[in-house]
């Protein structure tokens, strides 16, 4: 059953267009992104789950959790087509999601449009699953919920100490609960990198919208300098979208493990994409390295 999920899963198209707009923080340019790419219209006959990041307890302008503009815009772009929508976290390691969702502002957006948020660690009815040609894990144990719906990664444009960068794949990472309380032993017992790519094998996000509004450079993803760069970066092919993603901030994503491994297993393009909208060289800023 887990497989005939994943291989449907699978049957939507990879577009290889990656939206790059600049704008204000505001719902009309997440939108414009979103149209940039085609739009949202093929995504109606499955629970849309918003994944957010909400690794810390911190408001939307600290540059460490995803903005809840991004949320509501996601929210009315997929009301259109599809009214069966959830936004989605897991508590981290040393934070609560449901109190981060309500300091960020997105559990005020979820109750202004009656969409539930869910705390994956809440949920009993789990899967345990073995990635294809794994990396690091043998297997992965993920709720159930997540394995019925299309994932959206409404990820963070930062640094990370150990991944260098954390976009839409390191924001997949996000969908295991600390079942056992100590989810950070993947950052030493696993290599983080490898941990990465077998999550993003097992559970493919259709859509990855990278907050770039405020950003975030040097000790991220939580202790880093927020940066104003007025962003969206968006795309359905999660590993065109980081490595576009990864350019605009000065990281080559050839050198970034998770990017590149990603994308030799065929999990996405790292390369021959087409980027529309702003170009990558008129944004781009060198973010300060961890």
């Amino acid at each position: 059953m887990a497989d005939a999920r994943l291989e449907d899963s699978k049957s939507h198209r990879l577009s290889n267009k990656v939206a790059i707009v600049r704008g204000e923080r505001s719902i009309e340019t997440v939108m414009k992104a979103l149209d940039l790419i085609g739009g949202v219209n093929e995504f109606f006959d499955k629970p849309i789950l918003i994944k957010v990041n909400l690794i810390a307890s911190k408001t939307w302008d600290k540059g460490v959790t995803t903005d809840p503009i991004v949320v509501e815009a996601l929210i009315k772009a997929f009301k259109e087509v599809n009214d069966d929508i959830f936004v989605i976290e897991s508590d981290a390691t040393f934070t609560n999601a449901d109190k981060a969702a309500k300091i960020s502002g997105i559990l005020d957006v979820c109750e202004k449009y009656s969409v539930p948020f869910v705390n994956l660690r809440h949920l009993n009815e789990r899967l345990t699953i073995k990635p294809e040609e794994p990396e690091t894990l043998l297997k992965i144990t993920l709720p159930k919920f997540i394995l019925d719906g299309y994932i959206i990664s409404a990820a963070k444009m930062k640094t990370h100490v150990d991944t260098q960068v954390t976009l839409g794949m390191k924001n997949m990472f996000g969908l295991i609960p600390p079942y056992n309380r100590f989810k950070f032993k993947y950052h030493f017992t696993h290599s983080i990198d490898k941990v990465i790519v077998d999550v993003n094998t097992i559970i493919k996000s259709v859509l990855t919208v990278i907050d770039g509004f405020i950003a975030m450079e040097g000790q991220g993803p939580i202790d880093g300098k927020p940066i104003k760069m007025n962003l969206i970066i968006a795309g359905k092919d999660v590993v065109a979208t980081d490595a576009v993603a990864s350019r605009v901030m000065g990281f080559d994503p050839r050198l970034i493990y998770h990017i590149r491994r990603a994308s030799e297993k065929g999990l996405g393009a790292m390369e021959g994409y087409e980027v529309v909208g702003e170009s990558v060289e008129s944004v781009a800023r060198r973010f300060r390295r961890p």
